[in-house]
């Protein structure tokens, strides 16, 4: 049986860049055999970010977040997988909010407060970190290393893909956006250069699962 790959999708719009680019990284995937799972965090049942019940510092519940809601199937299935595509549209410099909700709880329930081992995960599992933008994707290095840093301490080594300058919606024409954004040069962007990424995602996926 082929290796079984979690794909986490922290973005609302079904369809556009980060959910596109999450599903050719999975049909990569899936062409090398793997077995994807996937999950819209904006569908789910209500959930939070980390709540600091330390309840995951108990010897008992060590590596396991014990706040029951709707992220609890998601970090399940997290903790017995062979591998993590997890995907976020950047909102206002920063990852979404839901993304950032699991995140917190992904990481802080392996997280030991000891040097000796800082950290309990006993299943470290590659992850590709997909993050997409508006904006040029030349100014998140800083951002993306940090989330690089810590993910490939506590979940797994972690491997970061950025698709910047995307297209936002279909007409330009119809907004007041104009004098902010050419919606023209944009188009030209997801025509020619998007798909380019697409494929990247998609080769990314498959070194993912081997």
């Amino acid at each position: 049986m082929g290796k079984k790959i979690i794909a986490v999708n922290a973005g609302p719009r079904m369809g556009w860049n980060t959910e596109t680019l999450i599903t050719e990284a999975s049909k990569g995937a899936e062409s090398a055999g793997a077995v994807v799972e996937r999950f819209d965090l904006f569908k789910l049942e209500k959930y939070t970010g980390c709540i600091s019940c330390f309840g995951c510092k108990k010897e008992k519940f060590k590596g396991h977040c014990i706040c029951k809601d709707g992220l609890t199937p998601v970090l399940d299935a997290i903790r017995e997988a062979d591998g993590l595509i997890f995907g976020s549209p950047n909102y206002l410099g920063e990852m979404t909010a839901s993304f950032r909700a699991l995140y917190e709880r992904l990481v802080f329930q392996n997280l030991t407060y000891s040097m000796n081992p800082m950290c309990c995960n006993e299943n470290m599992i590659p992850v590709l970190l997909i993050m997409t933008s508006n904006a040029p994707d030349y100014g998140y290095q800083e951002l993306l290393r940090n989330y690089q840093q810590t993910m490939s301490r506590f979940v797994g080594p972690t491997k970061v893909f950025v698709s910047g300058d995307t297209l936002q919606i279909k007409d330009y024409s119809k907004t007041d956006w104009p004098w902010y954004f050419d919606g023209e040069a944009k188009h030209k962007r997801h025509e020619t250069v998007f798909p380019k990424e697409c494929r990247k995602a998609y080769e990314m996926g498959i070194e993912l699962a081997k």
